[in-house]
């Protein structure tokens, strides 16, 4: 069914590499279909793409189970796993294998298993950050996989301490949602409301951030407000806006001007912009 060699990599590093030669090798069950409609976790594990989500899962290279690379990639990925010194088996096939295997044409070439309870969510009250946090993203009924991937890209470049998702929000550890946040879905804290808006309440009164909600209705221009010394950002659902409960709630409801005929902007261009302009992390 495979071949297994050692095959040298970076520095005289010898990292084995295993060729899988059918798909239904039980080896790589777990890289089997993973198509859009594949949105739930499998056995506790997540799969990350490309070879940049690959670096950033590799911070916790513990957490990794398998590898899995076309032979394009399979030079590169067996460099980045000797320099990380990362033990997890890395399989090779040919793209026709790979896609019998996966149910995707797999043309970024690498994508890689691993435990999901380090990465996880956590619960808003459990957060214990180091230091007093300054800016939290907040993201209400977000469902679109890629505007939850572009949140943390962006929670990420504006510097936010911590995103906090309502508990109707996609999962930030399914493949595409990783892909489309360059790994930055592992590397910015992420928070999981399990009541709402409560949770959103206990966090401003636990860490004194002002909430200011993005809305197009009953809000004033973004400019017309100061810079909060503590701010939790909300963007709403991609149809339907931050909620009415969430806006009762806010202390300040505010928009981004647009011109005359224009519906509104995406929810992540709206975060962007709102975290350009009232984020309190550290930029250059």
């Amino acid at each position: 069914m495979s071949e297994s060699s050692s095959i040298p990599g970076p520095s005289d590093v010898s990292v084995s590499v295993i060729e899988i030669l059918d798909a239904s090798d039980p080896r790589v069950s777990a890289f089997a279909d993973i198509r859009e409609r594949e949105l739930a976790a499998r056995e506790g594990l997540f799969v990350g793409e490309t070879l940049v989500v690959l670096e950033a899962m590799l911070a916790k290279a513990e957490t990794i189970r398998a590898v899995l690379a076309s032979g394009r990639m399979l030079d590169r990925t067996r460099a980045v796993l000797a320099a990380a010194h990362c033990t997890a088996p890395l399989y090779t096939a040919t793209d026709a294998v790979l896609e019998a295997l996966t149910g995707i044409d797999l043309h970024r070439g690498v994508l890689a298993t691993a435990v999901r309870a380090p990465f996880e969510a956590i619960h808003p009250a459990t957060w214990n950050p180091a230091s007093q946090p300054r800016t939290v993203l907040v993201a209400e009924d977000i469902t679109n996989i890629d505007n939850i991937g572009q949140l943390f890209r962006i929670a990420a470049a504006f510097a936010v301490d911590a995103v906090l998702l309502s508990p109707t929000c996609h999962d930030p550890l399914y493949r595409k949602s990783l892909r489309v946040s360059t790994g930055n879905a592992l590397k910015v804290q992420a928070l999981r409301a399990q009541h709402w808006p409560d949770d959103l309440v206990a966090l401003r009164a636990r860490f004194g951030f002002d909430i200011v909600v993005t809305a197009i209705q009953s809000s004033v221009p973004i400019a017309a407000i100061g810079e909060p010394e503590r701010v939790a950002i909300v963007v709403g659902h991609e149809g339907n806006g931050v909620s009415p409960e969430v806006r009762a709630l806010a202390d300040h409801v505010v928009r981004i001007p647009i011109a005359a005929g224009v519906d509104s902007l995406n929810v992540a261009v709206s975060a962007a912009i709102a975290l350009d302009r009232l984020s309190r992390g550290e930029r250059v």
